[in-house]
């Protein structure tokens, strides 16, 4: 039996507004009807959709049935543009796994062309952004893996480059006797998490060996930027967000002309293809002017 499409929406509505009463004033029904409508969902679920915190987040089957909704109101929009002057085409969610490097450089470029779109970005890894795909939570991932996923179609968009970058102050205190592996062992390095492996490919890249330097932890593109700047640590920043930075002598290089290219992949449903066709269309025009060319 399908599901209700008002429980969807309910639950939806939910993990937008963060709360049951602002589910409530959003669909324009009591908040008791939202509990019940939650209720009932969780009760043919068979499992928790929803914490009830502070904001409300979705439990793992929460997710799951939130990304199913998001795939259901996709089609009914894009079938809405099929059937044109027959109903209005309403504005659909997003709900795609990107990384924050992205997100700071060319990836908005791409969201600026998808005007009849809403988007919630999931923060992740370009290494691991496709498990979120895979557990059905996002209808998009751009990922590192070229290989397609089960039941998925995948589409090459460039490479994002990346420069191993210090202030000149740090540089002159950590690495006066040359960036080698026994000084980069030492040298305090930003890690955006611990997922982060970046930072140990390009040491093994420059040198040759395998380090675990001390690290500072820092989950944001632009704060990484920053505190790069101020001497905190080095780091693997995007070319594209410290170009300037190079340029002007706020950032150098560790060892000049020793890049680390980031190969991205925009992996989707098959059977939502044609639905996430405009989506493809734009990751790949902003890609040709944000990122190098694929290999």
């Amino acid at each position: 039996m399908p599901l209700p499409s008002d429980h969807l929406t309910t639950l939806t509505a939910i993990l937008q507004t963060g709360s049951f009463e602002a589910a409530a004033r959003h669909l324009g029904v009591t908040q008791s009807a939202i509990s019940q409508r939650i209720k009932a969902l969780e009760s043919r679920i068979g499992a928790q959709l929803v914490h009830r915190t502070t904001p409300c987040t979705a439990t793992e089957a929460g997710q799951r049935l939130a990304a199913h909704a998001d795939q259901v109101a996709l089609l009914d929009a894009r079938l809405a543009r099929d059937l044109a002057g027959l109903a209005p085409t309403p504005q659909t969610r997003l709900r795609l796994a990107i990384n924050a490097d992205s997100l700071a450089t060319w990836l908005p470029d791409a969201l600026a062309q998808l005007s009849g779109h809403l988007f919630d970005l999931v923060i992740e890894d370009q290494d691991t952004a496709h498990d979120r795909l895979t557990r059905g939570e996002v209808l998009g991932a751009l990922t590192s893996r070229a290989a397609p996923l089960p039941g998925c179609d995948v589409t090459p968009l460039g490479r994002l480059r990346y420069i191993a970058t210090a202030s000149p102050t740090f540089i002159d205190r950590h690495f006066s006797a040359g960036v080698t592996a026994d000084t980069l062992a030492l040298a305090p390095m930003l890690q955006f998490d611990s997922r982060d492996q970046l930072q140990h490919r390009w040491i093994t890249h420059a040198t040759g060996a395998a380090l675990t330097p001390p690290c500072h932890r820092l989950p944001s593109s632009e704060g990484f930027a920053t505190a790069a700047r101020l001497g905190l640590g080095w780091g693997m920043n995007p070319e594209p967000l410290v170009a300037q930075d190079l340029a002007d002598g706020t950032l150098r290089a560790l060892i000049p002309d020793t890049p680390l290219d980031t190969p991205l992949y925009w992996q989707s449903s098959r059977l939502m293809s044609t639905a996430l066709r405009p989506v493809t269309r734009a990751l790949r025009r902003a890609g040709r002017t944000g990122l190098l060319p694929p290999d």
